[in-house]
């Protein structure tokens, strides 16, 4: 590794500085004393943690700088942490270099950290010199300072391979600042190693470059293995520190708390961060107006407060700051930035709406409403158009009976009076009236709400008119007695001149009257009865009887009013029961109760007296009358009464003795509910008026005019066709069936006939059954005029119906297949569907023949019941399985 390794040595002037700089370390290792500092195992970033004295080591040292970057040191000796530290049970130690610029002197202070009293194992300054002097695998570190101002090129260091000793060996470098951009800042001979700068570098630009130096022989050899060269640029404090804004705008309250946040202002410095050159601090320079001084700046964050309650917008509505920053922490040294910054106040509303003056007066005509009387101004010196200066106004006393209104025109914030109900002169000749006024927004300040200056007295004189007459009160009331004779006269409807208050001079007319049953007399306004008044006539009965009359004065000014009747109910209507007809179901029921209604007051009504009067004996003992409750009676009958309609007189009393007697209808029946004894009785009570009678006599006429006729015609085509004895049987028969049938005969008029499997009878034709035994289907089809039955045995696979008896018979067979009966019988069928399908303009009718769709085959049951062909017992085991819903139908079917 001794040969392959990279030495760095110093020739010529660097190598007297070189040597300059180990005698003044080898000094200073007596004069700077290493500094021991206790500190905790855990430490805050930004702590102070000790302070060395500087200015004993190296008192014109005008450069100090920190060998680990995890704490930095002030000039005055101070040590803080540039981050959070956590200390290990290891050794920590750094160095403080102090540098003096213009006499290029440089000194070191070593520091120690001793954490819970286990002193750090302490190291000679020389002995450390001495170790670092031959030989350096790794690069020393090497700086160039910020704007450097040369001269240029500046030399910044030699590098010398080992292999130098034994060959020639040239050198060359790679990198940032060499051949990539920026390109030619650094270059190194070729021959001995020196390092040079060629112009100034700016650290914000370019902080280090990482440079590559490589050793190689005359003929390519790399003597040596590349050496990495880190230049780091010195940082300079050559930036200023600028705000984020040129102009902040911030708004506060007026009605703010001192500490109040306003806002907050930051700065940025590109320098080299947490260094001196970055460590700002904020402070107000200027504000206008200049006092008092209301607002303050924390140093270190910015952030802008008040501090003092005197904000007052109606004063001063807008503050400008002027803010500073300076670097160095603030030194006077330090580079300055500034900004503006504009805070605006805010309204709040701290100034109460006050009247301009404490007394208004105002003047109206009496009945005159919704017209406006009076303007009330209004001042406040909160912003305008906005919830603290516009008012609302309240009037606080004198408007018990609501003659009077209070808005607020939005416009001018004036208080609008306005008369929104009627005055009268005579009842009061002037109103005071005590209004209020507050903002719409929360007062801010503690102080009342309503004080002497924001209340005012306002007097209403009211001016006196002619008048008409009135009509107070609007209703009046008068009680008439019920069938109180015609002619009766009563005190009707009185208005009068509110000038004289009196009625003299009035004139009166009916305006309205419902049931027309009194006049009014024109000069004394007096009612007369014109009819009898009938208090149950009236509806609703317990409502007043209510007539609407016009006075009039002599001007022909008028008014309306309401004479409200109240009339006085006599006892003039016996109670009544309210059934007509009842039913009794025997035995279920054991008895009827029996409801009454009087349409008289309570007074002339209930309890009701219910009585059986003198009746047949036959009532008197089969029926009997119970009360129940003041309305109602109970009418029972005894056991040994018999099913039928009684009638039965029953008497109700009120409790001013008007009674009434009522015949009711009692249908004692056999049922097990009333309403199926109505239906019976209903369909009995049909009674049939004479044209009923005779259109049912001629029904039944012409239906024995039918039927002779009908008789008639068989009786002759009997006997000139000479039917078979059984024909009725063979074509009347008895089908359940919704299946083809098995035999049929098809006759020349139409009728089907079904025949037995030995020997049957028939007429016109017969129709072969079709056996399906793996032969042909034919279907036998005889013809001729008067034919019977032919006794055809079928050979092989064709069956035809056997004729055993008849007259005289001519047989002429015929056989034919299937599809020769299919082809004729098909078009003609469809023709006849064709026709029957359309109405009678000839246009299709959807609803006469409906098409079917095939629904499937048929369950294994076949048809239930008396809907079979099979009449067998055996053949009904099927309906012990039937879903509920069935089994009512398959109990019919199997009685039958």
């Amino acid at each position: 590794m001794a040969a392959a390794g990279l030495r760095r040595s110093v020739r010529g002037a660097a190598c007297w500085q070189l040597l300059l700089t180990l005698v003044i370390f080898s000094l200073a290792g007596e004069a700077c004393k290493k500094v021991i500092l206790n500190v905790p195992s855990k430490l805050e970033a930004d702590k102070i943690i000790g302070r060395v004295n500087l200015e004993e080591c190296f008192r014109s040292a005008d450069l100090i700088q920190s060998s680990d970057p995890d704490f930095r040191v002030l000039s005055d000796g101070s040590v803080y942490t540039a981050r959070a530290v956590v200390l290990s049970d290891e050794k920590r130690s750094f160095t403080i270099r102090l540098s003096d610029k213009r006499k290029q002197t440089q000194k070191e202070v070593t520091v120690l950290l001793e954490h819970q009293k286990k002193v750090l194992k302490t190291r000679h300054t020389r002995e450390t010199v001495l170790r670092r002097a031959k030989r350096r695998w790794a690069p020393i570190p090497c700086s160039m300072q910020e704007n450097s101002l040369g001269p240029f090129p500046l030399f910044l260091q030699q590098v010398e391979s080992d292999a130098a000793q034994n060959y020639t060996v040239f050198y060359s470098i790679s990198g940032r600042g060499v051949d990539q951009e920026p390109l030619n800042l650094f270059y190194i001979e070729r021959d001995t190693g020196n390092l040079f700068c060629t112009q100034p570098v700016d650290r914000e630009e370019y902080d280090v470059f990482d440079l590559i130096a490589y050793a190689s022989t005359a003929d390519g050899y790399s003597a040596d293995l590349p050496l990495p060269l880190p230049i780091r640029v010195e940082d300079e404090n050559d930036n200023h520190p600028v705000f984020t804004e040129a102009i902040y705008n911030f708004e506060v309250s007026e009605s703010s708390r001192l500490g109040t946040t306003v806002g907050v202002v930051c700065a940025t410095d590109r320098d080299e961060p947490d260094t001196m050159h970055t460590r700002l601090k904020y402070s107000i320079l200027q504000q206008t107006p200049r006092s008092p001084g209301l607002f303050s700046v924390h140093p270190s964050t910015g952030v802008i407060t008040t501090v003092s309650h005197y904000l007052d917008r109606e004063v001063v509505d807008k503050y400008s700051l002027i803010m500073k920053v300076q670097d160095m922490d603030g030194q006077f040294f330090g580079l300055i930035g500034t900004s503006t910054c504009i805070i605006t106040v805010t309204d709040s509303n701290d100034n109460a709406p006050t009247f301009r003056q404490n007394a208004y007066e105002a003047f109206v005509e009496e009945n005159a409403f919704n017209v406006e009387i009076l303007r009330i101004p209004v001042e406040d010196k909160d912003l305008i158009n906005t919830a603290n200066w516009r008012v609302n106004f309240t009037i606080l006393k004198g408007n018990e009976n609501g003659h009077f209104k209070i808005s607020t025109d939005k416009e001018t914030n004036e208080g609008v009076l306005r008369v929104v109900k009627p005055l009268n002169y005579e009842e009061n000749h002037q109103v005071n009236l005590e209004i209020g006024v507050n903002n719409e927004a929360p007062f801010t300040r503690d102080i009342p709400r309503v004080t002497a200056l924001n209340r005012a007295l306002v007097t209403v004189h009211v001016r006196d008119l002619d008048e008409g007459p009135e009509c107070t009160p609007a209703a009046q009331y008068v009680r008439i007695k019920e069938n109180l004779a015609v002619g009766s006269k009563i005190n009707g409807y009185k208005a009068y001149d509110p000038e004289t208050r009196n009625g003299n001079g009035l004139r009166y007319k009916k305006l309205h009257d419902p049931k027309g049953w009194i006049t009014i007399d024109e000069i004394s306004g007096s009612i007369i009865t014109s009819k009898i008044l009938d208090r149950e006539v009236e509806s609703p009965k317990n409502e007043l009887y209510n007539i609407t009359v016009l006075a009039i004065d002599k001007d022909n000014r008028s008014c309306t009013g309401t004479l409200a009747v109240d009339i006085e109910d006599i006892n003039d209507n016996p109670p009544e029961i309210l059934q007509e007809y009842v039913v009794i179901c025997k035995p279920k029921m054991g008895y009827t109760d029996i409801l009454a209604v009087d349409p008289d007051e309570p007074v002339h009504g209930a309890p009701f007296y219910f009585s059986l009067p003198n009746t047949s004996p036959e009532i008197s003992r089969l029926w009997s009358l119970t009360k129940v409750n003041d309305t109602a009676a109970r009418l029972s009958y005894q056991k040994n009464a018999g099913f039928q309609e009684y009638t039965i007189p029953i008497t109700v009393k009120d409790r001013a003795g008007q009674a009434a007697t009522k015949l009711l209808r009692v249908n004692l029946c056999e049922c097990t509910h009333p309403a199926q004894c109505r239906v019976t009785s209903r369909s009995a009570g049909v009674v049939l008026g004479k044209w009923a009678i005779l259109a049912i006599l001629l029904g039944i006429a012409l239906l024995f005019s039918v039927l002779l006729t009908l008789v008639c015609g068989v009786l002759g085509a009997t006997k000139g066709k000479r039917f078979p004895e059984d024909l009725a049987q063979q074509n009347l028969i008895i089908s359940n069936t919704e299946a083809p049938g098995d035999d049929r005969v098809c006759s020349a008029n139409g009728f089907m006939t079904q025949t037995a499997n030995n020997s049957s009878q028939g007429f016109c034709g017969t129709v072969g059954s079709g056996m399906k035994n793996g032969g042909q289907e034919t279907i036998e089809m005889m013809k001729g005029g008067h034919q019977t039955l032919e006794s055809c045995r079928g050979a092989g696979h064709h069956h035809t119906l056997d004729s055993c008896r008849g007259g005289h018979t001519e047989v002429d067979n015929c056989r034919y297949t299937y599809s020769e009966w299919h082809s004729f019988t098909q078009p003609r069928l469809g023709e006849k569907l064709h026709r029957c399908n359309q109405n009678e303009d000839h246009m299709p009718s959807q609803d006469y023949v409906l098409t079917y769709n095939y629904e499937g085959r048929g369950s294994p049951a076949g048809s239930v019941g008396c809907c079979s062909e099979k009449q067998e017992e055996d053949g009904l085991d099927f309906l012990n399985n039937l879903e509920p819903k069935f089994i009512t139908l398959a109990e019919a079917c199997t009685k039958r």
